[in-house]
């Protein structure tokens, strides 16, 4: 009985005896799926050459758009722009150096042509150096030459107040001239100021300007001066330690306006107050009650004692200064 075949598999026999046939007696057999690869890839080769054909014809189209709008693209006015930045003259020189100087701060970027241009730079950088080195050589010459000038002021002006204070004694001795008594009295309250030290010059000067009274009541534990240092006390001591109790309160010794509020330092935690030209700063503090900023008055609450910052135990660092320099609290206020 003769065996039925379908119209698929009589066309995929078809394909594989054509196969055959066109690849001789060395070709293999191939399966109809193999066979529909090699189908389905000449298509998809085909799509692919249709596809490039579509980009070639876009590209024609927009080279001859590009040709049509030429006139635009070259108009007058691009011409004689181009025409115009060809005919400027440029200045090769001005621009190297330009170049050179941008380089020049860009040496960590650049690095490869930063050895390059130091050399180039080197001497006139040397030349500028001598020049700058001329001018300070100049104007240190020019500044010691006013110092000696101004030293030989000040002996002529010490010779002349010599004189001066020579003749007013004497004629005070001969009794020459009125008010004798007001003129002993000048000339001895001048004489007895010259024979004191800046310190008690400040001193005095604060007694007579400014009220004031004591942060704390307690005993000096140490005094203002030179001391024995060790690895916490210094050797040269600004002010004067009073001895309290950590908590003890402390007040302001004089009004201000608080300037300084730290706790960073030898001074531990400390506030500075100050009125014109004098600050008084209490130092070791464990608490302060006032801020930066803050106008004080004389006897408020500012602070509490402590034993912050460099200290061998609890007290009141207190001290006084007018212009930066250091005065003697003891000089200024009684301990009773």
């Amino acid at each position: 009985m003769e065996k039925i075949i379908s119209p698929e598999e009589r066309i995929r026999r078809a394909e594989e005896i054509y196969y055959r046939r066109r690849q001789g007696n060395n070709a293999v057999r191939m399966s109809s799926s193999q066979v529909k690869q090699q189908t389905e890839k000449k298509q998809f080769s085909f799509y692919k050459k249709m596809v490039l054909q579509i980009l070639i014809c876009i590209l024609i189209y927009l080279i001859f758009s590009l040709i049509k709008e030429a006139n635009y693209l070259f108009s007058e006015n691009v011409i004689g722009k181009t025409k115009e930045f060809l005919n400027t003259d440029i200045n090769f020189e001005v621009v190297s150096n330009q170049i050179g100087q941008f380089f020049k701060g860009h040496q960590d970027s650049f690095s490869i042509f930063g050895d390059w241009l130091k050399e180039e730079n080197d001497e006139p950088n040397n030349q500028e150096e001598n020049v700058e080195d001329q001018n300070n050589e100049q104007v240190q010459n020019s500044q010691q030459n006013v110092q000696a000038e101004n030293k030989q002021q000040e002996q002529v002006q010490n010779q002349t107040n010599t004189i001066s204070n020579e003749e007013n004694q004497n004629s005070q001795a001969t009794g020459i001239g009125g008010g004798n008594d007001q003129e002993e009295t000048v000339a001895t309250s001048s004489q007895g100021s010259s024979n004191k030290t800046q310190m008690q010059l400040d001193a005095d000067y604060i007694k007579a300007n400014f009220s004031m009274q004591l942060p704390v009541k307690g005993e000096i534990t140490s005094q203002y001066g030179k001391r024995q240092p060790t690895e916490i006390i210094s050797e040269n001591h600004q002010g004067i330690d009073i001895g309290v109790v950590t908590g003890t309160t402390v007040y302001a010794a004089m009004e201000g306006k608080v300037s300084v509020v730290s706790d960073e330092g030898s001074y531990g935690t400390h506030v500075k107050i100050v009125n014109q030209d004098v600050t008084t700063i209490y130092a070791h503090c464990s608490k302060i009650l006032v801020e930066e900023g803050d106008t004080i008055k004389k006897g408020q609450k500012i602070a509490l004692s402590g034993n912050t910052g460099n200290t061998t135990g609890p007290h009141l660092h207190f001290e006084i200064r007018r212009q930066e320099r250091t005065v003697d609290p003891e000089l200024v206020l009684k301990w009773t």
